[in-house]
């Protein structure tokens, strides 16, 4: 009897110890959350091009998924196809990834964003120079539609099996055996479950009716009604440019000024939060920790100027263009009226961002915002009205222009909306510095940017018509100063 009850004390003794392995194992091998490497975090602009705001645990996706799905896939690429880089982002020379991709081990190796994939800027000032780039500014080559699609059709597709995955990933990496099995029993298997879980909420950027978004443009609103608030479909589109974050305290609530392009944000830190959980994809797992970093993000873009021209400018004619520019623009842009909503009456721009946005639908957003246990002012509970009047700081580095993009250059602006181009690329980074915007025709724009007509839906260039019976010569002495915004 004592031989058999020691027995038994050595073999739970043994299952306790197995149990604590695996438990240990299971936490070290998905749970585990490890921080970034030091480089990211060595100085503020690589960490707001490549450091985690926490989109990595439910919106992330397995690195070396991510990693082989171009290969495995590469005619769901747009276009001509370039791994990754086929979808524009801003991609510095011997990184990894791409600006807004960020890299984390949360028991494995993960890929999320944060927000300098929508927000980083590039230009270049001949066809066969390096890209400048400049965090915070507005990313015009991003395809993010076409990055959503991808990720969907991958999903859908057979192949999308853990034979073929581990396959690839076989190609490029040895994992070792724990990770090898997590992978093909588990971490392939989820990932395709919950990709596939996205298709409803995306269906919306699949309607043959809705013209594609283009390089440089997203549906925030609309994300945020499927995404957030979990709404049914309904027939809205309202693609609009990404905009620029630097210097985003130049935004005065207190002055009645708002955020967003249609103002329904009431400040800068509530545009920065709602942004910012948008990419988490979910609540936050630690309230405090998100807050501290939209407090880091909020003090990197406030101190984040505007970058200057990078040309010379003919001081006299700029001289000259001042002088325009207070007559004709300052009223709106250089004014207390600047940053409020001007009335779509007033503007007479496209009115399709407006429709896809009502009162309700902010009542809802900030309620699902306080209910996760975070205090902002929040998005405005109010019927849209019209567009905000842009600050102008910058605005070189800002084309396509007005809200939807639907104007390549600002020299095109100031001609009557029937005279603007109805059809133009987007996403070639040639600067155009005589018209001020980027090179929008030819082979080369063609060749990697996407075409925008402006008679489709959402995609109208009529309104701010402000400045389009002056002279020829005063209208380009006008695009000389604004260079030195």
């Amino acid at each position: 009897m004592r031989l058999r009850t020691r027995s038994v004390f050595i073999v739970l003794g043994i299952l306790f110890v197995l149990t604590l392995f695996s438990v240990w194992l299971t936490y070290e091998r998905f749970f585990r959350e490890f921080p970034q490497e030091a480089w990211v975090t060595a100085d503020e602009d690589t960490r707001f091009l490549y450091g985690s705001i926490g989109g990595e645990v439910d919106a992330g996706i397995p690195y070396w998924i991510f990693y082989v799905l171009p290969r495995v896939f590469p005619e769901k690429l747009p276009g001509n196809g370039a791994g990754y880089a086929a979808f524009g982002p801003a991609w510095e020379q011997g990184r990894e990834l791409p600006a807004g991709f960020t890299k984390k081990r949360i028991g494995f190796d993960r890929v999320g964003n944060n927000c300098a994939s929508c927000h980083t800027a590039s230009y270049r000032l001949t066809h066969d120079s390096n890209p400048v780039f400049v965090p915070t500014g507005p990313n015009h080559r991003l395809a993010l539609q076409d990055f959503f699609r991808f990720l969907v059709l991958c999903a859908q597709d057979p192949r999308f099996n853990s034979d073929v995955l581990m396959r690839e990933i076989a190609l490029v990496t040895d994992l070792d055996l724990i990770d090898s099995l997590a992978y093909r029993f588990v971490i392939i298997p989820m990932t395709k479950k919950r990709l596939l879980e996205r298709e409803a909420q995306f269906a919306w950027i699949f309607r043959p009716d809705f013209p594609h978004w283009g390089r440089g443009r997203d549906d925030a609103m609309n994300l945020t009604k499927y995404f957030m608030l979990e709404w049914k479909m309904d027939d809205t589109l309202g693609p609009t440019d990404m905009p620029s974050l630097w210097n985003i305290d130049k935004y005065k609530p207190e002055a009645g000024q708002r955020m967003n392009w249609a103002g329904d944000s009431n400040d800068p830190r509530s545009v920065i939060i709602d942004s910012a959980l948008g990419v988490v994809g979910a609540a936050p797992r630690d309230n405090a920790a998100f807050l501290r970093e939209i407090d880091w993000l909020h003090t990197y873009l406030a101190k984040y100027k505007a970058p200057k021209f990078p040309l010379p400018v003919d001081a006299a004619r700029a001289t000259q263009g001042k002088a325009v520019f207070d007559q004709q623009c300052a009223t709106c842009h250089a004014s207390p009226r600047t940053g409020t909503v001007v009335p779509l009456a007033e503007i007479g721009t496209d009115d399709k961002r407006i429709l896809t946005w009502t009162k309700e639908a902010a009542v809802a957003a900030n309620r699902v915002v306080r209910e996760m246990g975070i205090e902002r002012p929040g998005l405005v509970e109010a019927p849209l009205t019209g567009y905000v009047a842009q600050h102008l700081d910058g605005i070189w580095l800002r084309a396509p222009y007005l809200h939807n993009g639907s104007v390549p250059t600002l020299r095109d602006l100031l001609e009557p909306p029937a005279q603007r181009p109805t059809l133009f690329h987007r996403g070639y980074d040639l600067l155009d510095p005589q018209k001020v915007g980027f090179v929008s025709t030819g082979p080369r724009a063609e060749q990697v940017g996407t075409p925008f007509d402006v008679r489709l839906h959402g995609n109208g260039n009529g309104g701010h018509d402000f400045g389009t019976t002056l002279p020829a010569a005063d209208k380009d002495a006008l695009v000389e100063y604004l260079k030195t915004l």
